[in-house]
C-alpha cells in the first residue's frame, strides 16, 4: 500500500446534444490533478489548492474533491485519513466538468492509497456526492465518463445505473472555450419543467440514433442525431455568437456541434486530428468575430478514465 499519490482525472463533455443529463464522454485533455497521501488524523485535509485564484474552499465539506474523499472514508469507516493537494488545470465554470475532475481524482487516489476496496465503478456514487457540493444536484454525466472512461450512458438514477457506449470509431473532439464563465446553477434554472410531444419525439429518436450510430460507426447517422431540441436553443442565449460559431464549425465538416455541459464551452467532434485542428481554427476566428477571447482544445476520446502520474 503506497503512503502517497498523485492522479489525473480527465476534462469531460456532458449531455452531447441530444443527451440532456444522460450522456458524456472524456477527453485526454485538459484535465486535473490531485496529490493524496495517507496520514493517521481522520478525515480529509487539503495542504493546499492550486490553479483556482483562490476560490476554492479549504474546507473538505465544501469542496468538491473533499466531500468525494469524506464520504468515500465514512462508507469503509475507515480510521485513517488522506491529506489532498489539488491542482486545477482547466477554468472553473466552463462546462467540461471541472468539479467532476476534480471529485473523481481525489476519490480514485484515495482508493488507490487504502488497497483499492472498491473497484472502479463503485467509486462512482462519491464522485458524485461532489457535484452535489459544485451545484446541488448529484448528477453523473461528468464524473461518470471522468472515471469509467468513453462514451458513457446514464440510464437511470434511481436506482443508478451507468454504462459505457462501446464506440468504433477513433473520434476527436474540439473544444472552443470562450472568455466568459456560467455558471451551472444558472444555467438549469433557465430551463423548462415541461417539454412538448413534439420535442420528446425528436429528442428520444436523435439519443437512440446517436448511441446506435456510435456502436455500429455509423457516421451520417451520428451526423444526423447530434442535434439538440429541448436544452441548446435556451442556453445558447447565454454565449454570444453561439450560431456563428457553431456554423463555423459545421462548414469545416464537424460531425456535430452543441454546448459542452452547461457551458460556455463548445464541442465539435470529428473523424481525425487535422480534421479536428481545421474546426478549432474556425470556431476561434467565428469568436474572433464576436469580439470574445477563446482558448481552443483539441483531444481524443479518452478511454481510460484516471490514470496515477506518480
Amino acid at each position: 500500500m503506497s503512503a502517497s499519490i498523485r492522479v489525473f482525472a480527465p476534462a469531460t463533455v456532458a449531455n452531447v446534444a441530444c443527451g440532456f443529463d444522460i450522456f458524456g464522454f472524456a477527453l485526454e485533455a485538459p484535465g486535473d490533478e490531485v496529490q493524496a497521501r495517507l496520514i493517521n488524523s481522520p478525515g480529509v485535509h487539503f495542504k493546499c489548492i492550486t490553479g483556482d485564484q483562490q476560490r476554492l474552499s479549504l474546507d473538505p465539506a465544501q469542496n468538491t474533491a473533499g466531500i468525494s474523499v469524506l464520504k468515500l472514508l465514512q462508507h469503509l469507516n475507515c480510521q485513517q485519513g488522506i491529506e489532498l493537494e489539488l491542482h486545477k488545470k482547466m477554468p472553473l465554470g466552463s462546462g467540461l466538468g471541472s468539479s467532476a475532475a476534480s471529485a473523481v481524482a481525489s476519490v480514485y487516489a484515495a482508493n488507490q492509497l487504502l488497497g483499492q476496496p472498491l473497484s472502479t465503478h463503485e467509486l462512482l456514487p462519491f464522485a458524485m456526492e461532489g457535484e452535489r457540493v459544485a451545484c446541488g444536484s448529484a448528477h453523473a454525466d461528468n464524473v461518470a465518463p471522468a472515471l469509467l472512461g468513453g462514451f458513457v450512458l446514464i440510464r437511470s438514477y434511481t436506482p443508478l445505473d451507468v454504462r459505457r457506449i462501446p464506440c468504433t470509431l477513433d473520434l476527436y473532439c474540439t473544444i472552443l472555450h470562450p472568455a466568459i464563465e456560467i455558471r451551472t446553477e444558472m444555467a438549469r434554472q433557465l430551463l423548462k419543467s415541461e417539454i412538448s410531444m413534439k420535442q420528446h419525439v425528436v429528442q428520444t429518436g436523435n439519443a437512440a440514433g446517436l448511441v446506435l450510430g456510435l456502436i455500429q460507426g455509423q457516421i451520417e447517422l451520428i451526423r444526423s442525431c447530434l442535434q439538440d431540441v429541448i436544452v441548446e436553443p435556451i442556453r445558447a442565449t447565454l454565449i454570444p455568437g453561439f450560431h456563428a460559431i457553431k456554423q463555423a464549425a459545421l462548414r469545416a465538416n464537424a460531425l456535430g456541434c452543441s454546448i459542452s455541459g452547461s457551458g460556455p464551452s463548445i464541442f465539435a467532434l470529428s473523424l481525425n486530428l487535422a480534421q479536428a485542428q481545421q474546426i478549432g481554427e474556425a470556431m476561434t476566428a467565428a469568436c474572433q468575430e464576436q469580439g470574445m477571447d477563446s482558448h481552443v482544445y483539441i483531444s481524443s476520446i479518452n478511454h481510460q478514465g484516471p490514470r496515477i502520474l506518480s
